[in-house]
C-alpha cells in the first residue's frame, strides 16, 4: 500500500548538513528513508512552511540549491492549508500554550490533511502530534 510522508525541516537539515549525533549518522538514515520512499513510489508532501523555514536557516545559495530536491521527483507534492485549517492551527496554538511553534502546528495539520506520517526528530512535536491523532515518527522508525 502506498504511503504518504510529511517530512519536517529538521530531517532535511540532518541530510544536508551531514549531521552526526552520539555517533549516529542521522544524514544516512534520512538518505535511506528518501531512497526507500522513492523505491516504493510513496509520496512526500511538503509545504511553503518547510521552504520558508529552510530559507531562514540556509544561506541564499544553499537554499536555491537544496530547494531543487523538491523538484527532482514526482514523489514530492506541495500541499497548502485552507483558511479554515489556518484558523484551526491558531486555536491549537492557544490550547497547547505555545509548546511548539506555529509552523510545527501547521506541519501536523498538513500531515493530517494528507493522511501522512509526520517524519521528525523533534520529541515535543511527536508528543503533540499524538495528542492530535497524527502519526509521527523518526526516520529510523520507518526504515
Amino acid at each position: 500500500m502506498k504511503r504518504g510522508y510529511y517530512i519536517d525541516t529538521c530531517v532535511y537539515l540532518n541530510l544536508w548538513q551531514k549531521e552526526i549525533v552520539d555517533g549516529v549518522e542521522l544524514w544516512k538514515l534520512t538518505k535511506e528513508l528518501l531512497d526507500k520512499i522513492e523505491e516504493r513510489e510513496d509520496t512526500i508532501y511538503y509545504s511553503g512552511f518547510i521552504l520558508k523555514e529552510l530559507m531562514y536557516i540556509l544561506s541564499e545559495s544553499e537554499f536555491i540549491q537544496k530547494r531543487e530536491l523538491f523538484n527532482y521527483s514526482s514523489r514530492f507534492v506541495k500541499e497548502i492549508l485552507t483558511a479554515r485549517e489556518y484558523e484551526e492551527a491558531r486555536k491549537i496554538e492557544i490550547q497547547i500554550k505555545n509548546e511548539i511553534s506555529f509552523y510545527d502546528i501547521m506541519h501536523i495539520l498538513l500531515a493530517r490533511k494528507t493522511n501522512s506520517i509526520l517524519i521528525t526528530r523533534d520529541k515535543k512535536l511527536i508528543e503533540i502530534s499524538k495528542k492530535l491523532n497524527v502519526e509521527a515518527k523518526k526516520p529510523e522508525e520507518i526504515l
